[in-house]
C-alpha cells in the first residue's frame, strides 16, 4: 500500500500545474524581448488592472509603470516583478488582461505551449515500469519472475 502511494504521487508530479507566478517567471523573457509588447499595449494592461482591480495596482503604482520618461523595457520588468510580489491572483489577472488585449501574443507564450505526447508517454512508461518492478519485487506476491523449482525426480 505504501509503495502504491509513492507511485501515485510520482504520477501526480508528472502532470502538476504551474501557478500563475511560475508561468509569469517563465514568460518574462518572452514578454520583455524587444518589440513584443508595445507601449500602448502595456498602458492598456496597466489601466485595466488599475480600474478593475485597484487593490492589485493603485493609481500611484499605475502612474509609475506608465511613466513615459522611463524606458519601456525597465518599466515592464518592474511591473512584472511588482505583480509577482503581490501573489498569484495579480499574475492571473495580468494574463487575463493580456488575453483580452493581445490574444495572438497570449496564445504564443512559452508557458502556454502544450507538452508533447512524448512527455506523457514517457511519464506513463516510467509509472508502468515502476509499478511492474514493485509488483515483481514484493516478497508477498508470487510474481512472474519467481518460478517454482522443479521437484527432483
Amino acid at each position: 500500500m505504501f509503495k502504491r502511494n509513492y507511485l501515485l504521487l510520482f504520477c501526480c508530479f508528472c502532470f502538476i500545474d504551474q501557478t500563475y507566478c511560475d508561468r509569469l517567471q517563465q514568460d518574462t523573457a518572452f514578454l520583455t524581448s524587444n518589440g513584443r509588447l508595445s507601449e500602448q499595449l502595456v498602458d492598456k494592461i496597466i489601466l485595466q488592472l488599475n480600474r478593475v482591480y485597484p487593490q492589485i495596482l493603485t493609481i500611484e503604482e499605475a502612474e509609475k509603470f506608465r511613466n513615459p520618461k522611463a524606458p519601456l523595457h525597465s518599466r515592464l520588468l518592474n511591473f512584472i516583478a511588482h505583480l509577482k510580489k503581490k501573489g498569484d491572483k495579480p499574475c492571473q489577472e495580468f494574463y487575463r488582461a493580456l488575453q483580452i488585449n493581445a490574444e495572438h501574443l497570449y496564445n504564443n507564450l512559452p508557458s502556454r505551449k502544450v507538452l508533447s505526447p512524448t512527455f506523457f508517454l514517457a511519464c506513463f512508461s516510467i509509472a508502468a515500469g515502476l509499478a511492474f518492478f514493485m509488483y515483481c519485487c514484493n516478497p508477498g506476491n508470487k510474481s512472474l519472475i519467481v518460478f517454482p523449482r522443479p521437484e527432483p525426480v
